[in-house]
């Protein structure tokens, strides 16, 4: 196993992002987003912000019915459907042929922020890996994937894994304190596993591709470690592969562009005390000082 390399600006200049398209929305792609539950209806706005600001071009969300109308208001850029919702607060059974239709039309999709795990969430990621060739898998979804590693791993185009050190235990079936013990071999392990570019998140992060490449990023300051950081990373990967960006390049640029972006509001605001929903807003600026918002 060789070493990690540093995620950082030299690192991120081997893995350039597309230049940005010219034209209308359609141009930069279109994202759907499955995402949140009754108790949890901001996940959904949180990781679509992280994909808007990233640079997706037209933006869907899917979630539950109790919760459409009001994420329909806090995100008028985003056509919002709700679909039916389990005793839970979850999606029901009867949402999936919706959820599959929806998800076959869109160019990428990021499902599982926010989301309850019930009984269909393990068919909803079947159906998800049949039919998306780019997605982007986290929370709830990722502890539906052992018993559908094949559908991952066989699906055409590599997905994205988000996984929390307790999620990664749930998708290898080890202990948490071996994957906190060892993230670099749990990561290895998962990508090649499910044949999936993945990220090990933490303090130090590490990004791992199913070929065996490995980077090392160190952070971007405590003030990350808050409700709906993950989410907002989420979408950000989505937003950068709506713009064309291969699984690893957006990951890659997902991880650096939020833990810039939590660098830039530690010195705005503190190291602890910003929200979540501040992150997305750095995003842009980010990537323009990275010299990736060039036409």
């Amino acid at each position: 196993m060789t070493a990690p390399l540093p995620l950082n600006e030299e690192t991120l200049r081997r893995y350039p992002l597309p230049k940005i398209a010219s034209g209308d929305k359609d141009a930069r792609g279109s994202i759907l987003i499955i995402a949140g539950s009754r108790e949890v209806a901001g996940a959904a706005l949180l990781t679509a912000l992280g994909a808007m600001r990233a640079g997706a071009g037209r933006l869907q969300i899917a979630t539950v019915a109790s919760a459409a109308t009001g994420l329909s208001v806090s995100m008028p850029e985003a056509m919002v459907s709700g679909f039916p919702e389990a005793r839970d607060g979850g999606f029901a059974a009867a949402a999936l042929p919706g959820l599959h239709d929806r998800a076959g039309a869109a160019d990428v999709v990021v499902a599982g922020p926010g989301m309850r795990g019930n009984a269909g969430t393990a068919k909803l990621a079947a159906a998800l890996a049949a039919t998306c060739p780019r997605l982007v898998l986290d929370a709830a979804l990722l502890h539906a994937l052992p018993e559908r590693r094949r559908d991952i791993a066989d699906k055409p185009g590599q997905a994205v894994l988000l996984p929390h050190p307790g999620e990664m235990a749930s998708l290898l079936s080890l202990p948490q304190e071996e994957v906190e013990a060892d993230p670099v071999r749990a990561g290895l392990s998962c990508a090649e596993r499910y044949d999936s570019v993945t990220l090990v998140k933490g303090v130090v992060s590490h990004v791992v591709a199913p070929d065996g490449r490995v980077f090392r990023y160190e952070g971007g300051g405590p003030g990350l470690g808050v409700s709906g950081s993950g989410d907002t990373l989420a979408g950000i990967v989505g937003g950068l592969l709506t713009r064309g960006a291969d699984p690893l390049t957006a990951l890659l640029w997902a991880v650096w562009c939020h833990g810039e972006a939590g660098k830039r509001l530690g010195k705005k605001v503190g190291l602890l005390g910003y929200l979540a929903r501040e992150i997305p807003d750095e995003v842009p600026c980010v990537l323009r000082d990275g010299g990736q918002l060039t036409p």
